[in-house]
């Protein structure tokens, strides 16, 4: 019986491969640098969501009357900032933002490189056996 999540190998296709201790460390670094790396990917679309926020803001601000008063939330409260320190507020933000976005496009080449090595490895012992491919 087979589900459509896990198809049975054809008949060439299976290999008669004892899996070692060592194969089976492989196989588990793979996956926690695999769920590491969706970890990062995630916290990458988010940080970039909230540079693109700022972007807006960063616009807004500049259609604003500079005697008004700006709410300007950090953290869990709003403060009221003139509209010169709300402006340097954001430009400090984003310039965050983009180390953080750059620190994490950093470690996602990283981890992306390792798996790299361990699919190479995984591959060349257990061929169309394993799947190491995202779905």
């Amino acid at each position: 019986m087979s589900s459509g999540k896990f198809p049975l190998l054809q008949r060439e296709e299976e290999r008669d491969v004892e899996v070692t201790w060592e194969d089976q460390q492989r196989i588990n670094q793979f996956s926690r640098l695999n769920t590491r790396q969706e970890n990062l990917e995630d916290e990458y679309k988010a940080q970039k969501t909230e540079k693109e926020y700022l972007d807006d803001l960063a616009t807004e601000l500049e259609l604003i009357d500079e005697e008004e008063p700006i709410p300007y939330k950090i953290g869990d409260s709003f403060f009221m900032l003139s509209l010169e320190q709300a402006q340097a507020r954001v430009e400090k933000d984003k310039a965050e933002i983009d180390l953080r976005v750059d620190e994490l496009d950093s470690q996602i080449s990283g981890i992306t490189s390792e798996m790299n090595e361990l699919k190479r490895a995984l591959y060349a012992k257990f061929g169309q056996a394993i799947n190491l491919e995202k779905s």
